[in-house]
């Protein structure tokens, strides 16, 4: 049963991200989510610690960042156009979770992956 919940979180946050919602109302808080699927953010706080030991917080954050991954090589948007398209205000928000998340900025990380 915890599997379709967190099945029904990671859904949600897929969809958001295929929505210009990230540039009109920013990042999913967890408190956002929990709204969507009719739950309240405590409830679904400790189901995602529980099934994978992260906070629900790192969780969507570990999301935006795969996002951000794969929306990194399209070369025709700028690493700041990438931030304000996944719902940060400040690019450079955007920048020191990444490095943070990856080891590398996004240029960086878009320069060592190039083909």
């Amino acid at each position: 049963m915890h599997q379709g919940i967190l099945e029904r979180f990671e859904n949600l946050l897929n969809a958001y991200f295929q929505t210009d919602k990230p540039q009109m109302i920013g990042l999913p808080s967890v408190a956002y989510c929990a709204g969507e699927l009719n739950w309240s953010a405590n409830y679904v706080g400790d189901l995602i610690k529980k099934e994978t030991g992260k906070t629900a917080q790192e969780y969507i954050q570990a999301k935006v960042i795969d996002v951000a991954k794969e929306r990194i090589y399209d070369r025709d948007k700028s690493v700041s156009q990438i931030a304000y398209d996944l719902g940060f205000k400040y690019p450079q928000h955007f920048n020191r979770l990444f490095k943070q998340r990856v080891g590398q900025s996004p240029n960086e990380y878009r320069m060592l992956h190039e083909n």
